[in-house]
């Protein structure tokens, strides 16, 4: 269950009096491994309460939540976050950066088909799109610096097992040239996985979950939704899926070859910092905390993959 940092009800109560809100009931998600979120059913409505962990700092706030209404204001099924009566939509609860943002109906697909794939491919083309023009900008939270400084501290806590995992990783994370330098860039949503799309039937209702939003390489974000969208659980490939979700999103936004050469090595990029950040959360796990850490391992026979697709290349 994603809970890492506790609230009561009488916690929230005086939180979303600011908004002109009453509590009715306040229910933890168990979806989601960096956050804390809560649904909240209040006098007005259903809403997500959400409490910004180490990993969202306060400062990034206005690019995230900016971003997600900006992409709302285009057209896109995206969330925007509620203003309270100082015209704040951020506050602090229980010693935490929060804030109320729109509940958005559906549920993620867990099996998602290449209808489902195209869809999503096509979603993610237009969040790129639609964002061309917002006027924030926001550094990469796991880029290259974040990543090495990942590692270090894996490396100080490793025993045997993942020291070879760090060894396989290594050359990614001290690599001295960048993948994504010179391709098109704007902010992308950095985090594009299945459960951070919603579907109501056969249609995407809900795009959710900014927080690791930056601005980055176009193609880079396509290389994480690539590696979050087109493996099984144990990290094989789909070739069906990667084939339909990439054909989706360049029916509506077609890589330039700079980005197609490029995305091989972006795909690699990727599947070395979610094994890091997993494998991190795993070495460094607060057993208090309600939240079981992932497995790395799946993430890295994507890094295999992906550098067999650039040897082909």
């Amino acid at each position: 269950m994603a809970v890492f940092t506790p609230v009561e009800e009488a916690d929230a109560e005086p939180f979303i009096s600011r908004y002109g809100l009453s509590l009715v009931a306040l229910t933890p998600i168990a979806e989601g491994v960096e956050n804390t979120n809560y649904r909240l059913d209040t006098n007005k409505g259903r809403f997500v309460l959400t409490l910004f962990e180490n990993r969202t700092d306060a400062a990034s706030l206005p690019f995230c939540l900016g971003l997600t209404a900006y992409a709302a204001d285009k057209g896109l099924p995206a969330a925007r976050a509620l203003i309270d009566g100082d015209g704040e939509t951020v506050g602090e609860l229980n010693g935490r950066p929060a804030a109320l943002l729109e509940w958005l109906p559906g549920a993620w697909k867990r099996d998602p088909s290449p209808a489902d794939q195209r869809q999503a491919g096509a979603l993610l083309a237009r969040l790129h799109l639609a964002g061309a023009d917002f006027p924030l900008e926001r550094i990469d939270p796991v880029g290259p610096a974040a990543r090495r400084a990942l590692f270090e501290r894996s490396l100080s806590r490793a025993g045997a097992a993942d020291r070879a995992l760090l060894d396989r990783m290594a050359p990614w994370v001290v690599a001295g040239s960048d993948p994504a330098a010179g391709l098109p860039r704007g902010p992308i949503h950095a985090d594009y996985f299945p459960d951070n799309l919603l579907f109501e039937g056969d249609a995407p209702s809900g795009l959710i979950d900014f927080y690791f939003g930056c601005t980055g390489a176009y193609a880079y974000d396509l290389a994480i939704a690539l590696s979050a969208w087109g493996f099984d659980a144990d990290g094989l490939p789909l070739p069906a899926a990667l084939q339909a979700f990439r054909a989706g999103y360049e029916s509506v936004r077609p890589l330039t070859p700079a980005e197609d050469a490029a995305l091989p090595a972006l795909g690699a990029v990727a599947a070395v910092r979610f094994t890091l950040t997993r494998l991190h959360d795993r070495l460094f796990h607060d057993p208090t905390r309600l939240v079981t850490p992932k497995d790395p391992t799946p993430f890295l026979r994507r890094l295999d993959w992906w550098t067999g697709q650039a040897l082909a290349a």
